[in-house]
Order: C-alpha cells, then structure tokens, then sequence
C-alpha cells in the first residue's frame, strides 16, 4: 500500500478505536487501520421485538477463528476491503481477533525486514513468546514444486502447480475463489488434484458437490478415474428410480468424496441436497450463476458448504454487475450489496485510472486468470480469420423482403418498446436469410424437394464453406462446424450426405448417451468422421474435441464468449496441429454489426479480467443499436435492385435457377472465385478489426459504443444528423418497387376488368367513440365521474344508433318465463336511456376533467392486491407497518390510499370477502402474541438455562413414550428459538432451522438437522398444543382451589 492509504487508513483506525492499545513494535498505518476501520458501535445487542424476559436465552455465538482470519487476509492486501466487510462485523471480539492477527503479520514483517543486530526490547520479546505459546499453531502452507505423487494419471504441468497452489493458499485462508483460466488448460485437473490434496493432506474426504453442465458430467467422472482414482466419486443423474437408489447408496450414509451432478438435477433434487453440510460446493462454468436472480443461483444459495469454488473460462461476459454476482456468491459477507460495490468503483468518474487500480486489487485475491498464450508453449496460438462473403440473388431478394414487411420499424417511426420487439424480431430473420433462405418456409424449389447443388449456390456461405471443406479434405483436416440454429445444422446435414462426407451431429435434443458415443466416436485416432456439427451453447461447454483442427463459426453468436467457447473445443491442451478458426460473416449486412458489438464485449473481458480494468458497456443491446444493425446495407439492398435483378426475382425465389455471379459478390451456379484470394482477403480485413480494438481503452470503448448508435453514415453523409434538420420522409429507406405476381385465372381476370364486385365507399364513416379512462372500482374515484363517463357512454351510442339486443329465446319466438320478461323489461328500459341521452356540456366536460385527478389512477390490481396483504398481516391500527410493506408505493401514497380505502372499502363488490380478509389476518395476529405470551411465561418459570433445563409437558410417557421422534433436547431448543425470534415473524420456522444446522448442540444429529422448515412448524404446532393443554389444566386447578377455600 502506498503512503496515501497508510495515512487513510490510520485516521479510520483512531476513529474507530476509543482507547488504542500502545503497539509493541512499528505496524504500516494501512494494516492497522484496516482492522479498525470497523463500525464500533455495531455490537449494541438489541433484543428481539415481542420478547421481554431477562433470560439469555441462548449462550452467545463463539468466535469463528476461520471468519477472523479471512477477515484479516484481506483487510491485509488492501484497504478497499475494509469499505466492503464493515457492515458485516458487529461483534467486539471478531474486532479484536482481526486487530491481532493483523498485529502479528505486521510485527512479523517488521522484524524480518530489520537488522540481524537489532536487539529486541522486553515488550517486544515478551510478545513473541506468547505468540510461540499460543494453542492456535499454524500450520505452514503446502505448497508444491512438482506433481503430486497422488495424481497418478501423469505429471502436472508447472502452471497447473501453480494454480494447485493458489487454491491451497484460498483454503488456509478461509477464502472462496474463481478459477478463471482460460478454455483448455486444464481446469479440470487442477480441481481434481485440489480435492485430492484436501483427502491426503489436510484429512478432508468430503463431501463435496460438484454442480456441471449436462455435455461435462460423464467427462468429469472419467477425469477423476484417470487422475486421482482413489477419491470415492459419483454421479447423480437419471429417473426418479435410479435417483432413488442413489440417494440409498451414497447420500443416506454420507459414506463418499464427490458428488457430480448437473444443473438441472440441483432443481430437481434440491430436498436431498440441501440436506447435507457439504464441504466444497464447486461449480463448473459458473458464468451461468452471472444473473443472482435465477432459479440456479439462488438455489445453489441454499445449499450448505463449508467453502465454494468457481470454474469458468469466461468470468465476464457483458457487465461489472455480473462480477459482483460471482464475487457475491463466493463471499456473502463481504460482497453483500451490489448498490456498495457499483458505488465505490463509480463514485469517482474523472478519475478513471485509480478505479480500475481499485478493482484490480479487489479482484486479486479472489480470481486466477491464465491464457494460453502465456503458459503453454507448447501449443500454437489459434489462427482466426473472419471470411467475408456476399449474398447471392436469392438471399438479397428473401433480404428486401424481410425489410418491406416492416418498414416503419427499420425507419424508427414506432414506439420505443414497440420498436425494439419488432427490431429484435427483424434482426432474427436477417441473420436466417444470411445462413441460408432455405430457413424461410417456401423457399426451397418443390416438390419434389432434391438434395442438389443449389444447396451450396443459392447461399454464399454455403458456397465458400464447400471449397473450404474440399480443401480440408484433401489436407487430411477435421472440422468442427458451429452455428446458433438447429435448423442450418439439418441443412447442413443434407449438404454432408450430398457430399458423402461422414460426420457427426450434437445439439440441445441430442440425449446424452449419443452425445457421449458421439465424442468418442470422433475423438478415435482411426475415425472416418470428417465433420462436426455442433449448436454453439450445446457443443461449446466443456468437451475436448482435438482431433480437429479446424473450427467453422458459420454464425457469430450474440456473447463474443460463447464462440470462444467453441474454438476451445480443438484449440487446447493435446492438440498437437495448428487450429484455424473460420469465421462466416455476410458482408454488409446485420452480420457484420453483430460482429462489431462482440468486439467491443471482447475488448471489455481484455480490460477488466486479464488486465485488470473496469468497463461499464450497457446490458443487452438497446433499441438504437438494433435500429442500426438493421439498417446497415439496407439502402445499398433497396438502390441496387437493378432491373435485371428485378426480372429475376420470381425465377430466383423460386429457386429455379441464378444469375452466375451477382453484383454483390453473391455464388451463382456456374460460379468460380478463387477460395486463396478469399482467405486473404478475410487475413486482411480480420487484422485491421483487431487493430481497431487492440488499443483501445475505457474511455474509447465508452466513446466509440455512443458513436455506433448513429453509424447509418453513407458515402461520407451523416443521415442521422441531418435526419433532425431535414424532412424525415425525404430520407426515410424506400421500399422497393412492388411487382404483382398474378395468376391469371379466367373468373379472376374478368372480375378484376369488370369490377363487378367493387362497392361504391360513399358510406358516411361512424363517429369516432369517446376516449374514455378505464377506471377500476379499486381506485375509488368520486361517484360523480361514474355518472358522467356513463352518460357520455350513452350519448355515443344514441348517435351510432345502438339497438340493446335481445334474449335468445325471445328470438327464437319461444315462451317466455318471468325471469325472461324481467329481462326484456330491463333491455327496454336501457335502449330509453340511449334514446334519451344528451351529449355532455362544457361544463360537464369540464367536470369530468376534474373528477378525473381525485382518484388513484396509477394503482393497478397488483398495488390493490399487495396492499391487502400488507393490512392482513399488520393490521388496520397499525399503518407505520403498512405503508412501508407495499412494493412499488411510497409510505406517503400507501398512507393516502389507506384513509380513503378505509372509509369506502364498503362500496366494492368484494367488500365482505376483503371485511374476511382483514378479519382473519387480526384473529391470526391475535393468535401469534397469545403463543408468545404463552412461551415467555413458560419460559420465565425456568430459574436456569432453559436450554437444559426447561420441562416440557408431555401428555404421557415424558420423552421416552412410544412413537415419539424428537428428544427433550430437541424440542427445548425449538421452544426457546420459537420464544427467542417470535412467533409473529413469518420466517421463523425457517430461521429456525437455520439456527438447529448451526448449533454446536446437534453437530451429529442428522435426524434433527435435516428437517424442514414444514416439519419443524408441524412439530412447534405440537409443543405449542401440549403449553396451552398445561395452562389450561393449572387454570383450572387453580380454579377448583379457590372454590374450595370460599
């Protein structure tokens, strides 16, 4: 820490200290004040509300050395920590550990940096001698030079070592971490030889639950065989029956090492799993955890562990947030508050340089990044070149098209939500025309449909991938072939079965016995699979498919890590072969911007995690981004439409046949490039794309992400400018002029000529309705507005000439009964009204105007809603509590709506069910403070620790009875927790059984500590019965002793 910390963190030390001890030696000011900088006044016990009795209910929590020490780990790399963790340490003696721990590294420092012949002063010796004889010895930290001799399955490289290492230095010191290297250099290993350390070394067998994605788990399995075969390993996958009898065998009796399970079995099993205490709970792609509020991340929550792990090749993706997620599940305690971690790296904007030091030295302790680049020498950098191909004559046509359907959203005249659907949908099409416009229904040439050359001819990527795989061919290549659609991967399966190329197939459909026979059957030294198609999020995780050394992204995914994902399947550790990486891109089209924001996504990993910088791009892609993806390329689309094209279209739509080159640079039938020229063209284009990036910093990104929003510049003429100073029609994107496509039946023809069916449009058009407000009888607008709206209602209708209809069966001429003739007396008296009806004055418009700002307009149903259950649960004399529980309403909007609901909740139709409703929340909150009377007067009788002394009042048999399944100890202990927190929280039952996991009471009880939050409010409801059952017995003893005295 540098001079400018020490002192700032010493003046949070003075003030956070009342009485500083003297400090025996010399201690950098950054490291004391690190440990002070803690909130003094935070371990103020207050007791719960509801509960009055002077007895500690409850011996207070000891110390968690493991806590302190983690504290103080970092606290001594840096003090940005301190900001994060001082809200999370509200006990006196934590402050102290941490304050000592410090002190002792600090002392330690100092004396190794001093002078061999300096003479310690008494204080000073007498202090090491403590330390010496401290109980708390420290073991020192394993750290290995060469592979372990437990990893039998061969030798660990040196950087592998190295991160064995790092993960070591985690565990002792209390730390989470995220293991982020990057794809292929054996992440997998580095766990396994970890979980084998914490087994050989430290004594820690398990259990450890190891959560991956469904492509891995088989995988995972045979990696722990061939590296550390003794660990006890297995996977939970499977039926209900085969999870049943997993769940016997290994779970029941705790008796294994690793648990391997998916993401999908965590939900569907997350009962079982919760039930164990796990040691590690490692997650493996763990950028699926990126959102905090997903199903996944926050069950994985939930579970209990000891310590977590995250792998992930890719630990950002598109924003700081989704750091803060990962940083969050790892450590709780110190990331607990997004809005704390954005505003400490935002809160000084002009100084962006010393942000991104602070982030990085935030990031440091936490977060291991390798690239392959760096450490393994061994294997050739990847060689990635973009190919820019055109469109052919049918791809432009299916193109133009797609763009006249909605004109009005590519120029921007809708809606700003409105526009982004509609954009994101046109932005979806385009890239299915640029694949191939076979995706289209109709665009295929048949019946009979043929698997022939116009396959390849009628897509220009399908035309230059052709000679690319011909190349491969006959240079004894593999291909691995990506691409976002499931549906180019059927085309692309016809084209390979056209081209008697053997290959192989896996997608998000394929069960996971094929996708596993598939792997091997490709990855066999002697396999004559010549081609891999793979979707890019089923086949981009977590496989090694080295054989290949060529890797096709036929089309960019939206998350630039998501393609790299791919890559990685060839290009890591084991491939022994140059891997060449093409990337299809339709030139000037939606293809390339999609390409241009992944650059900028790429750019962003680059500053923040490799190099330790901070970016703040925008999450998702916003509506004026869309707008300019689609419209790049559109006018050229429209203004090149020549009228050969023109006369071409309904032949080429067709399929029939194409031109043999177009304009554009798009593959006829009869075509010839050449595919060298091509290679080199996309060498060059792709080197100027990356230069354009290489450079760039924050400042940059941000600047150069606002300028792309307006790139709808043509020929040097910035058109969004002058869109603003200029007639928009004028420079709107034209369609293209319709041709009609007619078949030329007879009685159509002469229908058309004679226009006999044509109808005059002389009709007078209806007047145009009121616009009325919808007005719900929940928001308690005045009766009078009613009464006008009704009127204007009936005036429009006198004008349309409305007719009330009639009953059905006074149509049909049938008998009428009195509830019929009651009817069509009330249908008479309406259609009076509508006869009658005057249009509204001014002064009654006027009136409406102003009736219309009385009433609670902006509440809708769910408000209504959340404010019922908010008056349910606190009550109607009790509106400080009310208002401050409906989401979405400020206390001053509640408490308004409150006073006017209270005094007309009688007019709604529902009022007597809402009366019920507010009934039955007083008589249950009556019924929570009589069981908390009832508990602390129980409670109050016991003169010692209730804990262990506290009589229960079984009905008969005490606490050996038959049958029964809870011991005394354990139902004291739910009585005196259900007393200590209050039956009136609604979580209590679920705090409960937090507190029965962490208590040092039944650390071997499994019975009681897998219960649930269900089971234990079942089993309080029962000690609750056998109190009342005793009150009411000693009342009425007490009772029959009083009459007995008179």
């Amino acid at each position: 820490m540098d001079s400018r910390e020490t002192a700032d963190v010493a003046k949070v030390l003075a003030a956070a200290t009342p009485e500083p001890a003297p400090v025996p030696v010399p201690v950098p000011a950054s490291v004391m004040a690190s440990a002070s900088d803690l909130p003094s006044d935070a371990s103020e016990s207050i007791p719960p509300s509801g509960y009055s009795t002077p007895l500690a209910l409850e011996p207070a929590r000891a110390l968690d050395p493991m806590q302190a020490k983690r504290f103080a780990f970092l606290l001594g790399q840096t003090d940005v920590f301190a900001h994060f963790i001082q809200d999370f340490i509200k006990d006196e003696n934590l402050k102290a550990e941490i304050k000592r721990l410090l002190d002792g590294k600090a002392a330690k420092e100092t004396t190794e940096g001093s002078s061999r012949r300096h003479r310690k002063t008494e204080k000073e010796e007498d202090a090491e001698l403590l330390r010496e004889e401290s109980p708390e010895i420290v073991e020192a930290q394993q750290t290995f030079s060469e592979s372990p001799s437990y990893v039998t399955g061969g030798k660990m490289r040196d950087y592998q070592m190295r991160g064995l290492n790092w993960m070591i230095s985690l565990f002792e010191n209390g730390i989470n971490g995220i293991l982020a290297d990057e794809m292929g250099l054996g992440k997998t290993l580095q766990v396994i030889s970890f979980i084998g350390y914490l087994k050989h070394y430290r004594d820690i067998g398990g259990p450890h639950l190891i959560v991956v994605p469904k492509s891995t788990l088989h995988n995972w399995k045979a990696e722990f065989n061939r590296w550390v075969p003794d660990l006890d390993v297995f996977l939970l996958h499977g039926d209900k029956t085969n999870r049943a009898e997993i769940f016997e065998k290994h779970l029941r009796n705790m008796e294994f090492s690793c648990c391997i399970t998916t993401y999908e079995m965590c939900l569907i099993c997350k009962s079982e799993l919760r039930k164990v205490n796990w040691e590690y709970i490692i997650v493996d792609e763990a950028h699926r955890l990126k959102n905090e509020n997903s199903m996944l991340s926050k069950l994985v929550r939930m579970f209990s562990s000891q310590r977590r792990l995250l792998i992930t090749g890719t630990p950002l993706q598109n924003n700081l947030h989704e750091l803060w997620a990962l940083l969050n599940f790892l450590l709780p305690d110190v990331f607990g508050s997004s809005d704390v971690f954005d505003e400490w790296f935002h809160k000084e904007e002009g100084d962006q340089e010393q942000i991104v030091q602070q982030l990085h030295k935030v990031l440091q302790p936490f977060l291991l990044r390798r690239i392959k680049s760096d450490v393994e020498q061994s294997l050739l950098p990847k060689k990635e070149v973009n190919l820019y191909v055109g469109l052919t004559p049918m791809q432009r046509t299916w193109y133009r098209r797609i763009l006249e359907r909605d004109i009005a959203a590519i120029n921007g005249a809708v809606g700003k939500k409105e526009g982004k659907t509609r954009l994101l949908n046109i932005v979806m099409q385009l890239r299915k025309c640029c694949n191939h416009p076979y995706l289209f229904d109709g665009a295929e040439p048949g019946p009979p449909y043929t698997t022939d050359e116009h396959l390849v001819y009628n897509s220009g990527k399908m035309a230059i991938l052709d000679q690319l795989l011909k190349r491969c061919k006959e240079q004894g290549s593999r291909v691995l072939i990506f691409s976002q659609m499931s549906r180019v991967l059927d085309i692309l399966e016809d084209y390979c079965m056209f081209r008697g190329f053997q290959y192989c197939r896996l997608d998000g459909s394929t069960d996971h016995e094929e996708r596993v026979a598939s792997i091997q059957e490709f990855s066999r030294p002697d396999s004559d699979k010549f081609v891999f198609l793979l979707t890019t999020r089923a086949g981009g995780l977590g496989i090694t498919l080295t054989a290949a050394d060529t890797v096709c992204i036929y089309d960019s995914d939206w998350n630039p890590q998501a393609d790299l994902q791919a890559m990685d399947r060839a290009h890591r550790i084991g491939q022994t072969k140059q891997v060449y990486v093409y990337r299809f891109i339709t030139e000037d089209s939606v293809e390339e911007k999609v390409l241009e924001r992944a650059m900028q996504k790429l750019r962003l990993d680059q500053l923040v995690i490799q190099q330790g910088r901070l970016a703040q791009p925008s999450k998702g892609t916003s509506r004026e981004q869309l707008l300019d993806m689609v419209q790049f390329g559109a006018e050229s689309i429209f203004n090149n439409a020549s009228d050969k094209t023109s006369a071409a279209d309904s032949r080429v739509a067709s399929g029939a046949g194409t031109p043999a080159h177009s304009e554009s640079g798009g593959y006829g039938e009869a075509s010839v490039f050449d595919i060298d020229e091509i290679l080199r063209r996309g060498e060059s284009r792709t080197q100027e794309l990356q230069n354009k990036y290489a450079d760039m910093g924050l400042d940059d990104l941000n600047r150069f992400a606002n300028e792309s929003t307006s790139t709808t510049q043509w020929e040097g003429e910035d058109y969004a400018r002058k869109r603003r100073a200029a007639d928009i029609a004028q420079l709107w994107i034209q369609p293209a002029k319709r041709e009609r496509k007619v078949n030329y039946a007879v009685d159509n023809y002469y229908r058309e000529a004679l226009r006999q069916n044509a109808k005059a449009n002389n009709a007078q058009r209806a007047p145009r309705p009121p616009k009325q407000m919808h007005i719900q009888d929940f928001q308690f607008y005045p009766p009078r507005l009613h009464a006008l709206l009704d009127k204007e209602l009936l005036s429009y209708r006198r004008q349309i000439g409305y007719k009330v209809p009639k009953s059905e069966a006074a149509e049909d001429g049938g008998s009428e009964s009195s509830g019929e003739v009651q009817s069509e007396e009330a249908r008479q008296a309406e259609q009076a009204r509508i006869d009658s009806a005057e249009p509204l004055t001014e002064e009654e418009t006027a009136e409406k105007e102003s009736l219309s700002q009385l009433g609670f307009g902006s509440w809708n149903r769910r408000d209504f809603y959340s404010f019922m259950r908010a008056l349910e649960n606190h009550g109607r004399g009790n509106m400080s509590l009310v208002k401050h529980d409906v989401e979405g309403k400020t206390p001053e909007e509640v408490e308004a709506y409150a006073k006017v609901f209270l005094k007309r909740y009688k007019e709604l139709p529902e009022a007597d069910r809402l009366t019920a409703q507010m009934t039955k929340g007083e008589q249950k909150r009556a019924r929570r403070n009589e069981i908390q009377l009832l508990l602390e007067s129980k409670l109050s009788e016991c003169k010692q620790d209730p804990l262990r002394h506290l009589s229960v009042p079984y009905s008969s048999g005490g606490s050996t009875a038959k049958g029964r399944v809870y011991t005394e100890d354990e139902d004291r202990f739910l009585l005196v927790q259900l007393a200590r927190i209050g039956a009136s929280d609604e979580d209590v039952y679920d705090k409960i059984r937090q507190e029965l996991r962490l208590s040092p009471l039944f650390r071997f009880d499994w019975f009681i500590k897998s219960r649930n939050a269900q089971e234990i409010q079942r089993r309080c409801q029962t000690l609750i019965g056998l109190l009342e059952k005793e009150a009411h017995s000693g009342k009425a003893s007490r009772n029959g002793r009083a009459d007995d005295d008179e």
